[in-house]
């Protein structure tokens, strides 16, 4: 039997070579201390993709080791398409470049876009700060005040967009071919802050969007009913739109329900992704999504986002993951037909 001081000199033995081990761990943790981490924005300032992203910086940098600096970088353009190709092809894969893109460019991509120079199932994806609810809203001045006078219109309603793969082109091409709804869509603005401008201006006739988003940045039109909304693209009415009327309970043909299905309510989860760039070391990668997870449950966060009226209704990176690959088993014939909708030619 061992003396009890060997015994005891055995355990602080093990005790100190843990510590040390532990230390030695953390030590190897990568740290951003000093550095400074972009967000790139694929949308202009002022849209609801800057306003999800600026709330973040604002607060990602106490929860990443070293506390770094975070910075937005806006680069509109395409739908958000050369952003999430500059996040692919361009940026280091350091962590020190996140690239904020909307989902439909994922979809663009596996349906065959030319344009999308990358793999989506590539991307080393952090999270998302909410899910798409998208509504359709349209002005006083063209004369629609919902979803059957849309219908009776005889002259197309110019509705704004930024470009294919997002919400405000995707959602009403497949709203159009599903339901038949009159309208000219009129794309290349760099982000919903501009269409707002053009349809309060009288370029267009309205747009469609987020209702998260559009319910804060557009509040002073839709509460004077100078903007209204006509038709919800979203699974069940949204409690403050139990009136207007829902694109799935509209849709008349089986074929109608599936576009509406897989082109719109599939892709809710993957609309604000924010995303690596493909061979981000793992540990890194662990710590920016365990870091994005924490910013979402942060009190002072959450508080901002209720000030600001934009929700939070997170999506883990397993998620997004999941969905981009369900992507890519596509019915062939829905792909197609999918594919001349959004006017993808491969």
């Amino acid at each position: 039997m061992q003396p009890r001081s060997t015994i005891l000199q055995i355990a602080l033995f093990g005790f100190l070579l843990s510590v040390c081990q532990v230390t030695r761990v953390n030590a190897q943790e990568p740290n951003f201390d000093g550095k400074t981490v972009r967000i790139v924005v694929g949308f202009s300032a002022g849209g609801g993709f800057d306003a999800y992203a600026r709330a973040i910086a604002r607060h990602l940098g106490k929860h990443i080791p070293g506390k770094p600096t975070i910075i937005v970088e806006n680069m509109p353009g395409a739908g958000s398409l050369i952003a999430a190709n500059f996040t692919y092809n361009q940026a280091k894969p350091d962590g020190l470049t996140i690239g904020h893109f909307i989902g439909g460019v994922v979809v663009g991509q596996v349906l065959g876009n030319p344009g999308a120079q990358f793999d989506s199932q590539r991307f080393e994806w952090i999270g998302a700060p909410s899910r798409l609810e998208a509504v359709c809203a349209l002005t006083k001045t063209t004369g629609v005040i919902d979803i059957k006078s849309w219908m009776a219109a005889k002259t197309p309603v110019k509705l704004g967009a930024t470009g294919p793969g997002s919400e405000t082109y995707d959602v009403p091409r497949v709203l159009q071919a599903a339901l038949g709804l009159s309208m000219q869509i009129v794309s290349g603005y760099k982000g919903t802050a501009d269409i707002r401008l053009a349809a309060e201006s009288g370029e267009v006739g309205g747009t469609c969007w987020g209702w998260e988003v559009m319910k804060a940045q557009w509040a002073k039109a839709l509460d004077a009913g100078e903007v209204r909304v006509v038709i919800q693209a979203v699974p069940k009415a949204q409690p403050d739109l139990a009136k207007v009327a829902v694109a799935m309970e509209l849709a008349k043909s089986e074929e109608a329900k599936q576009l509406i299905q897989v082109g719109i309510h599939d892709q809710s989860a993957i609309l604000r992704p924010f995303a690596l760039p493909p061979s981000t070391p793992k540990d890194i990668v662990r710590i920016m999504r365990r870091a994005f997870q924490e910013t979402l449950k942060d009190p002072q966060f959450r508080a901002e986002m209720q000030q600001a009226n934009l929700s939070v209704d997170p999506v883990d990176a397993a998620e997004i993951e999941k969905v981009v690959a369900s992507m890519t088993r596509l019915d062939p014939a829905l792909a197609a037909k999918l594919r001349d909708i959004l006017g993808i030619k491969k």
